[in-house]
């Protein structure tokens, strides 16, 4: 089961050290007392974690009408677009992998260059610079992914969203991802 919560009290046993957590939820008409007879006698794997919503739907579908006006300009599909404009402007990190798996580890992200081997104690790696997709961004990460897709357009003579609709879908994007 899952469920919203806000953390209400933490106490702490000191005989025991066992910490107690107690969170308000709403019950949205299940019964709390139905759900805890058929899961106290087990083990649960409880994850905490910032709730939030889903994000707007609007600024990422600006974003992929824009990918498609470029992608339409230059004569290439969208996907290749949104994988340029993730290298150009978005959000990456470098890792390292044992060379026999940098093919599985290139799956796992939206996008990876090679960007050559290394020895790091004694041992043969790969380095990798692997980008995250823009479903993982927060808003100053998508702004800044967004503008650079706009600027990309105003370079190619690609009319643009307004102001207004940029504003009011980042402001979207604001509302959802910070609740």
């Amino acid at each position: 089961m899952e469920f919203q919560a806000k953390l209400k009290r933490i106490e702490q046993d000191y005989e025991t050290q066992k910490v107690l957590i107690t969170f308000e939820a709403e019950t949205n008409g299940h019964s709390a007392a139905n759900f805890v007879n058929s899961i106290k006698e087990h083990l649960l794997k409880v994850t905490v974690d910032k709730y939030r919503l889903k994000r707007s739907k609007d600024a990422n579908a600006l974003m992929w009408v824009c990918l498609d006006k470029i992608a339409d300009k230059i004569h290439s599909d969208r996907w290749s677009v949104y994988l340029k404009m993730l290298k150009d402007y978005g959000k990456f990190t470098y890792i390292c992998v044992k060379p026999n798996v940098v093919e599985a580890v290139k799956k796992q992200w939206r996008e990876c260059e090679e960007i050559g081997k290394v020895n790091i104690n004694g041992q043969d790696s790969v380095q990798l610079l692997c980008y995250f997709g823009s479903s993982t961004y927060d808003t100053k990460e998508f702004s800044r992914l967004l503008d650079g897709i706009i600027n990309e357009m105003r370079e190619l003579g690609i009319e643009t969203p307004t102001s207004k609709e940029m504003e009011v879908a980042l402001e979207k994007w604001e509302k959802y991802s910070s609740v």
